[in-house]
């Protein structure tokens, strides 16, 4: 009986430091650069969403209020899904906007009419340029694979709201380069 409570616990350890060797080889594969990317990923997404909830309720044209919308949704989304890689990657998601985030924010806060909606335009034009050349370089270059496929979809989704973006800049007239 001792016997065979010694080899039952003997397998447990086993299986149990396999799961952790696996578990450990996932966060292992990821490199510095790769948690550093889900990290941003994640605060930026973060302030997408609160940006486009302000968009949404402050947006004078449907346009700017619709796109708002869907960066909330399409954010939210994209951002659980990074959470998913930051726990296999082992990366804490962000619970605050950065300070250039918050600035921004509370400028766009200040801000009403069409200077909220040219303010508004013109960081998410630089944003989403900036983001996209983020995830394709993460997507190319990546070492976890999970951090790559993330980064490729999340370059996808990007890419779309910024050619919307800059359609609703030369709707709107508002200079972005």
């Amino acid at each position: 009986m001792k016997m065979q409570a010694f080899v039952s616990l003997s397998c447990s350890c086993v299986l149990l430091a396999a799961g952790v060797a696996a578990f450990g080889q996932a966060a292992g594969q990821a490199s510095t650069m790769d948690k550093h990317f889900v990290h941003e990923a994640l605060v930026g997404g973060m302030a997408e969403v609160q940006l486009g909830q302000l968009a949404s309720q402050k947006g004078t044209s449907t346009d700017i209020k619709q796109f708002g919308q869907k960066m909330v949704e399409d954010h939210t989304r994209m951002g659980d899904h990074m959470k998913t890689v930051a726990g296999e990657v082992g990366v804490i998601p962000p619970t605050a906007l950065s300070a250039q985030d918050q600035t921004l924010k509370a400028r766009l806060e200040g801000l009403s009419g069409a200077q909220f909606d040219s303010a508004y335009i013109r960081a998410m034009v630089m944003d989403h340029e900036t983001d996209l050349k983020a995830f394709q370089n993460e997507a190319a270059s990546g070492s976890s694979q999970a951090v790559k496929d993330a980064a490729s979809q999340g370059a996808a989704v990007v890419s779309q709201h910024l050619e919307m973006i800059k359609q609703i800049a030369e709707t709107h007239h508002v200079a972005v380069n």
